[in-house]
């Protein structure tokens, strides 16, 4: 009974059209919002600041900017580190070649140069399709992180190839505290998500599940595949950029090419295929699942005493299992089994 829309009436357009329709939804989501700004930022520690809140909401950016393109474009990629890595090294280059620029038109900035490089490397789309374009995006991966590494303009000419991040300041106000960097990052990931949510609503989410659930017939109905699959590209390398530069200054501290390796990209899709594919909600949940997922089996693995390096392994093996799990039992992931959860609240306590 507590999820009933019985008497939640909604006489125009932009009520029946809003976001959140449902007035439950609109109140948990402001609980949500009020927890993460104000509460946590009371109550946490610096370790979860840095070990588990700023992840989570780099890797939900990630896995939302993968979602775009595979879930609601159907256009599968294995290069989301690579894209993260372009947007991480372009804000970098930015700020030190560019003095006094903001940091937060930087982010833009290697947004924008990770979208690009999306959409160069998005062009066999046009032409392949599945195992085979995963396989160009994949090619992606280890040019990108070969370039950063053997082409010393992009680290500066470093020696290493590891660089200090430069000092994140907003306004004269120097974010370096964990709690000021996770705000940093809440408010990015919230302003991003919100407009993904409503690009999934326009003309141009319709265009892209058009492609994905029929290509030719898209075409045939006047989709142009061709932009439609290029700005699917361009968008969710975007979200990547934004992301691997959180990434870089948020998290790791450094801008190193090693960091947006193979395993990242494999991490940030099995997130969506946990979470659920084609959804926005999916891309934070996955997000969630497998930042807590090595904590929790570290905690079990020292709770019984085993080596690390079987914890380590202990972690693949579950990876593997749960991924097998979800493409058998819930293919749609824990998002439809929140959505399951919900059909069932609007019935009780009536028998289903």
């Amino acid at each position: 009974m507590f999820y009933r829309e019985a008497g939640q009436f909604r006489t125009t357009y932009q009520a029946d059209n809003q976001v959140l329709p449902i007035r439950q939804d609109r109140v948990g989501m402001m609980i949500i919002l009020a927890v993460a700004f104000v509460a946590i930022p009371l109550f946490a520690s610096p370790y979860t600041f840095s070990a588990i809140l700023i992840p989570f909401l780099i890797f939900a950016l990630a896995a939302l900017g993968l979602n775009i393109l595979t879930g609601y474009a159907g256009q599968v990629s294995l290069g989301s580190a690579a894209f993260m890595a372009v947007g991480a090294f372009a804000t970098y280059n930015f700020m030190l070649r560019i003095p006094g620029i903001p940091i937060l038109l930087a982010f833009v900035l290697g947004g924008l140069c990770a979208a690009m490089v999306g959409i160069a490397f998005g062009l066999p789309s046009l032409r392949i399709r599945g195992f085979y374009l995963a396989a160009s995006t994949l090619a992606t991966q280890f040019f990108v992180v070969w370039a950063l590494t053997k082409i010393g303009w992009f680290t500066n000419y470093s020696s290493s190839g590891v660089i200090t991040a430069q000092k994140v300041t907003i306004l004269g106000y120097d974010f370096t505290s964990p709690a000021s960097k996770y705000l940093l990052t809440l408010g990015i990931v919230c302003v991003m998500a919100m407009l993904a949510k409503n690009m999934i609503r326009s003309n141009v989410g319709r265009s892209w599940m058009a492609v994905r659930d029929m290509d030719v017939a898209a075409e045939v109905i006047g989709f142009r595949l061709m932009r439609t699959k290029l700005l699917a590209f361009a968008v969710s390398s975007f979200y990547c950029g934004v992301a691997g530069a959180l990434y870089a200054y948020a998290y790791l501290g450094t801008v190193e090419p090693e960091a947006y390796n193979l395993d990242l990209s494999f991490r940030i899709l099995f997130m969506i295929i946990i979470g659920g594919v084609g959804s926005i909600l999916g891309s934070f949940l996955g997000a969630a699942f497998i930042v807590l997922l090595p904590i929790g089996l570290n905690m079990f693995a020292h709770t019984l005493g085993l080596p690390t390096s079987v914890a380590s392994n202990l972690e693949l093996m579950v990876f593997g299992a749960l991924i097998i799990f979800f493409l058998i039992v819930e293919p749609h992931g824990l998002a439809r089994l929140w959505q399951i959860g919900k059909e069932k609240l609007r019935l009780w306590p009536f028998p289903h």
